[in-house]
């Protein structure tokens, strides 16, 4: 990057001035309707509108899954349609998590965004492109952190932003380093699918000798009902604070892995002790769209699960882990998907869960199937060690030469 930095050298030699966004940009919140003027088919008569969903937090870009429609007797402003150059972003949301997250825009598109959201349209001393990557950037980041914790409203308004400071060099300079990220970004994101690619791959081969190992153990099935006892758990209302992490099924992601975001608690009390976790438990969502999803608890922390999620005990006769990679396998979903009960909210109560049926071969025969299966497990899932890994590594090496370039000394501006 020696042109770059011979750049800054020749025309900001001596700092980048800082200036509030409002001095640079324009910030406008989307349109506002409400339900009954929300329509199911597109057509002429219909607005296209963009929410916090139809932005990919992950690869910061557009997708155009569930786009709501509305009548066009909800009013537009010219100034509310999307054009080339702008940078749609998340104004409000539920989670802290959304707010800020952000797509470029880089062409007219016939769409126009909700209320939750915004455009930032730049004057003509700041390249937008130059702007969406500094957005992205960790002093955006440790802004809204700073400024939002001192409010309970998540709410990214026009008096919240305007107050971040910009670094402002000569657009040569910032045209060069947009040219920088945007390849380098580029390449980091086909090694990213190439490596996801083979992360599916490897995922498959996972899923095909699990679903062998367990075929092939010609032990007989038993049902749960034989193998274990079963335990619903805690009704409490979770925090943002506490000293007993509680776990939702939120928390579970769809490897059957505790999530580390969005992190809620409860305070311990006499009602809730017995609802505690042990390392090696298992845990399973009962209900909603993610019925029969299983968690081994495998974390030296101090947690209670909550009431949607079921607690699965084994007896000496199975092991956790084993079970637990048996829910990982079509010969899991075929039973759980016939014996779950419909009507509103899917259930996988116990009733249904008593009828699972696994084979049992010996406890040293599990042990055996459970050490080859945690292998292909750890190449898959494992984020110190696997694929994941590797995609992280790659991600967080372009966020540092990211903040590298775009962190600039300041330029004295007292006379």
């Amino acid at each position: 990057m020696p042109k770059i930095y011979d750049l800054i050298n020749k025309l900001c030699p001596d700092g980048v001035r800082y200036v509030l966004f409002s001095d640079v940009c324009k910030y406008t919140r989307g349109i506002t309707y409400n339900k009954a003027q929300e329509v199911k088919t597109e057509n002429s008569d219909t607005w296209k509108v963009l929410r916090a969903n139809n932005i990919t937090l992950s690869t910061n870009t557009l997708n155009f899954d569930n786009v709501k429609k509305v009548d066009k007797s909800v009013k537009v402003k010219e100034s509310q349609m999307l054009r080339k150059n702008d940078i749609l972003i998340c104004a409000g949301s539920g989670s802290k998590e959304h707010i800020g997250k952000v797509a470029f825009i880089h062409e007219n598109i016939d769409y126009t965004f909700g209320g939750f959201m915004a455009v930032i349209r730049c004057n003509n001393t700041l390249d937008s492109r130059f702007l969406f990557h500094y957005i992205l950037s960790s002093s955006f980041k440790i802004y809204l952190e700073t400024t939002l914790n001192s409010t309970t409203i998540n709410n990214l308004n026009a008096g919240v932003i305007s107050n971040f400071k910009i670094p402002v060099p000569p657009l040569e300079v910032q045209r060069e380093i947009v040219r920088i990220l945007d390849r380098y970004s580029e390449k980091v994101t086909t090694l990213k699918h190439e490596l996801e690619k083979e992360l599916e791959l490897r995922k498959k081969q996972y899923e095909y000798y699990a679903s062998k190992m367990f075929l092939d153990t010609n032990a007989d099935e038993l049902p749960m009902e034989e193998l274990a006892k079963f335990a619903y758990g805690y009704t409490d209302t979770a925090k943002d604070y506490g000293d007993t992490r509680f776990i939702r099924i939120t928390d579970i992601n769809e490897q059957g892995y505790l999530k580390q975001e969005e992190i809620k608690y409860i305070s311990l009390s006499e009602k809730s002790k017995k609802y505690i976790l042990q390392k090696g438990d298992i845990i399973m969502a009962r209900t909603g769209a993610t019925y029969g999803k299983t968690l081994y608890f495998d974390e030296d922390i101090q947690a209670v699960y909550a009431s949607f999620l079921i607690r699965i005990i084994p007896n000496e006769r199975l092991l956790s882990r084993y079970y637990w990679h048996f829910t990982k396998t079509p010969l899991y979903w075929e039973q759980a998907n016939k014996f779950v009960t419909t009507g509103g909210q899917p259930q996988f109560n116990t009733p249904s869960l008593k009828q699972i049926k696994i084979p049992v071969p010996p406890i040293e025969e599990q042990k055996h199937i459970v050490n080859i299966l945690d292998k292909f497990d750890t190449l898959c899932n494992d984020l110190t060690n696997g694929i994941p890994a590797e995609i992280s590594a790659r991600k967080k090496q372009y966020e540092y030469y990211r903040d590298k370039l775009l962190t600039f000394k300041i330029k004295n501006t007292e006379v």
